[in-house]
This record gives structure tokens, sequence and C-alpha cells, in this order.
């Protein structure tokens, strides 16, 4: 121990004492929450990372050390002996877990002295985020930020408690690894020793968990950062956080069974909930025909219908030439919400499709007069049955209508969804929705890249009866693919690997890579598959994100320490900084403007 805390042992933290421990003589360390000066009577508000315990300073008792009472401030740190009492019944503070109970002081340290914090130390402080960023420190110190930091921590206990029980086996991959080009951008780390070339920092350890399957160790994990140079938002960082699986002779049931015992004993664990299992299981074609969305948000209502077979070859052409062009119309009926919505307020919905690609949206709103809208009138009698019938229409309903290529409407529908729930208020936020979306299309076609592209990632495994597919009809291709959905939220995805070097190597051709560049890119894994691969499969968690669900946080940046900004910059430590010239020459590297 330093010779500056010499004689000062800590007894515990503040809120671990009680009733039981009247009597008792103390020592708490802290940081000054409060102080009421009453004269000959000074109370402090002693908080540490548990909470607060009351201190009182005694004029009468005390000694020298009284003076120095009288000087503390907000944010001092302070080390204080003393005798724990039951407070006068007047100053009862129920509120507090140590509310019966406070420390008469006999000693005081002052161990450091603070200036005045640019904001207030509590959960309703008021200020703007970029402030509390700029002093992370600070910001820290709130309790609701220690109560989400330890909730991540354990969150990440719970899940290694579970896997070292199973089984699995933690191994490091390593931070400094190949470029290789499997989706998003690359972090490069440039090589000063060989000058020219560079490292990547993985945007996941995914070709090397597969490697260390075929190694013959059967069951890894790893709680990871992973690095992926993309735009911002509320939910995605540069630098972020996975639990990373993988399994050897599995298959998909296997990898799901696995993982929803990882999720129930994070949830037990972590929030006292029972998970009930095994999980529903909704195909991916599915989940986007009801709810317009791979993830779905299954706790209310408002599911999509199919209308295009009705409206194919009626006389609204904005409808029908998008059946007859290979699109579709889906629809939304708002039940009993149609004198919640004035017209103006439905203009306003109508523009926010238009922020998913859709060029506009049609509605019929139900009166008790009878039907309201701009298209009724372009629809023969039966055909408007017909729409009313499938779409369940009664009196007081609004059915909204938009008619694009699938993917439109499925972005417009699948969003307006979930503004119609908010707007409605029919989330019931204490409930934990969790499902699994399978059966996964290998594929998805980019319309700005004007090809096929990996809806998941390249090592992803066909089903057996569509490998012949990859090459001859990649759209109709279908994957032995996974996603773990809470809430509407992704919180995990994965997938069963191709272990045989062929079935990679046409994967790989179906994405656009020949042979030279697949062996360029991806041969350290192609030469390993080759020397008996085990079929293995895997899944990473989103440790960042499963710990803002569970808290009822809206962004990743209150559950991850030292977050970044929009711009992917730290406004505490002001990264990235430009670095020396010096710097630069070691590496080979120029800078210009």
């Amino acid at each position: 121990m330093s010779e500056f805390l010499q004689g000062w042992k800590r007894t515990d933290y503040c809120t671990k004492f009680s009733t039981k421990d009247v009597g008792r003589d103390v020592t708490l360390m802290g940081w000054v929450q409060t102080r009421r000066d009453l004269g000959a009577l000074i109370f402090v508000d002693l908080r540490d990372r548990t909470g607060i315990m009351q201190v009182v300073f005694d004029e009468s008792t005390m000694e020298s050390d009284f003076s120095m009472a009288e000087g503390l401030r907000s944010e001092f740190v302070i080390a204080v002996k003393g005798q724990i009492v039951k407070r006068d019944e007047e100053t009862v503070n129920e509120k507090l877990p140590t509310g019966l109970i406070e420390v008469k002081v006999d000693r005081l340290k002052v161990l450091s002295r603070a200036q005045t914090p640019p904001f207030e130390i509590t959960d309703d402080t008021g200020v703007r985020e970029e402030v509390r960023l700029k002093y992370r420190y600070l910001d820290l110190r709130r309790p609701v930020m220690q109560n989400n930091m330890m909730m991540r921590s354990r969150i990440a206990a719970a899940a290694r408690d579970y896997l070292n029980s199973n089984g699995f086996l933690d191994i490091e991959t390593p931070m400094l690894t190949k470029s290789t080009p499997e989706g998003a951008r690359d972090y490069l780390v440039p090589s000063r020793i060989h000058q020219g070339s560079f490292y990547a920092l993985p945007q996941s350890p995914q070709t090397l968990k597969q490697i260390l399957m075929i190694s013959g160790f059967d069951r890894y994990y790893q709680i990871v950062k992973c690095f992926r140079d993309e735009d911002l938002r509320a939910d995605r960082q540069p630098e972020f956080t996975q639990i990373d699986i993988e399994m050897s002779f599995v298959d998909v049931d296997d990898i799901i069974e696995a993982n929803e015992g990882l999720i129930a004993h994070v949830f037990k664990q972590t929030m006292n909930i029972d998970i009930p299992l095994p999980l529903k299981r909704l195909p991916y074609q599915e989940a986007m025909d009801r709810y317009g969305s791979d993830k779905p948000d299954t706790r209310f209502g408002l599911e999509l219908v199919n209308v295009s077979d009705i409206v194919e070859n009626t006389g609204f052409q904005v409808f029908s030439s998008v059946v007859k062009n290979g699109g579709s119309v889906r629809a939304i009926n708002a039940k009993g919400c149609v004198d919640k919505f004035a017209r103006r307020e439905i203009d306003t919905l109508v523009d926010f499709v238009k922020i998913y690609g859709a060029k506009g949206m049609a509605w019929i709103s139900m009166k008790g007069d009878g039907m309201s809208s701009p298209i009724t009138k372009f629809f023969k009698d039966d055909e408007l049955a017909a729409l009313l019938k499938r779409t369940n229409a009664e009196t007081g309903d609004i059915i909204f209508f938009v008619g694009d290529k699938d993917k439109v409407v499925y972005d417009a529908l699948g969003n307006l969804r979930l503004k119609l729930a908010e707007k409605l208020a029919l989330i019931d936020e204490s409930v934990f929705d969790l499902l699994w979306v399978v059966d996964f299309p290998v594929f998805e076609y980019s319309e700005e890249e004007k090809r096929f592209t990996a809806m998941h990632h390249p090592f992803t495994s066909p089903k057996d009866e569509d490998v012949d597919k990859l090459m001859d009809d990649p759209a109709n291709a279908y994957a032995k693919a996974y996603d773990i959905v809470l809430n509407g939220n992704e919180i995990g995805g994965g997938s069963i690997r191709n272990h045989s070097t062929e079935v990679q190597e046409k994967m790989l051709r179906a994405l656009g890579f020949s042979k030279e560049e697949a062996w360029e890119n991806f041969g350290f894994l192609l030469e390993a598959l080759k020397y008996g691969a085990p079929p293995h499969g895997g899944i990473a968690f989103g440790l960042d994100r499963l710990a803002m669900l569970l808290l009822g946080r809206a962004s990743i940046r209150d559950v991850i320490a030292f977050p970044k900004v929009q711009n992917a910059s730290c406004p505490m430590t002001g990264a990235p900084t430009k670095v020396s010239a010096k710097q630069l020459l070691e590496l080979g590297l120029k800078v210009t403007e």
C-alpha cells in the first residue's frame, strides 16, 4: 500500500452496510456527491460505484479534521473513518438502500481535489451528449452509466460461464490480419517492416474461427473486438464487440439449440427472466411477406397483406403496372385509427415512406358515413370488395397501400409498420420478444453494383439441394443461415460454413471472383480446407446491441465505455489525429492534401 493510504484500508463499498452493522467502525472511500453545511454539522453524500452513504461531520466530536470538511466540494475524492449509526427518524431516506443509517465521521482524508465539473453527476443531468462524451470520465460516474457498464459486464460473464461449462474453448485470434473483401471497408494498419504492405483490423474472426475448426478444437468462443469502416448509426460503431462462437460436427438445429441455451442463461443470470424454449422460427420469406423485415418485431400486429392478384387488372394503373412489371402491391390495415389520423398526418406518412424509396402511398379511410379515398373511383365494386375482405377492413380502419419492386414495398411498409406502432403505442416495452429467422437466400441483388452479393458472407453454406443453383440460378439459392432477433433487432447471426473446397470455390465464383482472385484473397482458407475439414458452423452475437436492448437504451453509445460519434471521432481524446512526419517516414507513407 502506498504511503498516501497508509492506515486507510477501505472496509467495503458504501451500500454493503445495513442496520445490522450499527456500531461498527468502518473506513469508506469515494466521491462527494453533495454537501449540506448546517454550521456545526456537515452532511455529505459519499458516492462509490454501488451507490451512496450519508456521512456526518460533527464539530463537537471532531478535532482538526472538521475544518477540512468545511472545504469539501462536489467530486472531491475522500476517505472517512467513523462509526455506523442509525439515522434520526426525520432524516430517514427510504429511497436509498442505506437510507436508515449513516456514518458518524471521526477522521477525514482528502485524497484528491476537483474543479467544478461542467455538469452535475446525476442521472437527469440534461446536458448534451457531445458534452458528456467530451468529459466521458465524468459521464461514466453517473449512476445510470455505472449500471450500464455493470450490466454489460454481467452479460459477458454469463456468456463465458455458459460457454465454459458447455465445452467451448476461449481462443484469441489476431488483431493484425490479412485484408480480405468480405463486405465492409477495412481499417488498414501500415507495416513498418514490410513497407508498402498493410495489415487489416478484423471485420470479424470469420476465416480464423473456421481454421480453428479445421485445427480440431471442435468448440470455440471469443468475446472479441471487430472493426468496420462504415457510416455510423445509433446502433453501429467503427469498433464493436462480438460474442463469437463456432462448433464442429453440427447442423443448423445443433447450433440453434446450443445458442438458445446461451441466451436463456444470459437472461436468467442478468434479468432473472425465464425464456421459454425452443424459440419460434420464422422462414425469411415469411418474415418479409408478413412484416416487411428480416428482423421483425412481432410484439404487435399490423402485418402486411399482399393484394397484388386483386389489383393486377384494375383500372388503377399505378397498381396494375407495378404488378405486370414484376413488383407487388401490399397493404397494412391500421385498425380503428380513422379518427386518429387527420388528412395532414396521412400526408406526413406518405412523405415518410418516400424515405425508403416508395414513390407514394395510397390509402382508404373506412369512415362511418362510407369510404374516403382518392383511389376508390378507379376500382370496380367487386375489386373494392375483394380488397376490403383481404385486408379485413371494417368501419374505423385506415388501409395503407404501397406498390413497387418487392424490396421497396418491404422497406416502406416494414418501416411504416414500426412508425404506426410507435404512434399508436402498440408496443409493450416490458416484453422481450425473441425468435429465429431461418432459410435466408444465399445472395441478394445489389442495384448499385448490378450483381449478386452475399447476404451474410462468402463462407455461408448453401442448402445441399441448392449447391448447383449458385452458378445457374443464384436468385433461388437458399442458405443454411439463421439470425436471432430480439424486439425487432438482430442480436446475432450465423450459418453452417462451406467445409468443401469445391463448394467454397463455387461460391466465390458466383460472387464474381476468378480462381486466381479467390486464391489471392482466401488462399489460406482454401488450402486449409484441403486437409480434412469437419462440417462446422457458428454464430456471432452483438454484445453492445444485446446490452443496449436489455437495458432499454436507445443507443449503443450508452453501453460502450468510450464510443465514437457520428463522424467516427472520439470527443474525449480527439482521435483520429495527425501523426508526425517522422512516423510517416518510418512507415514509408506520405499524406497528400
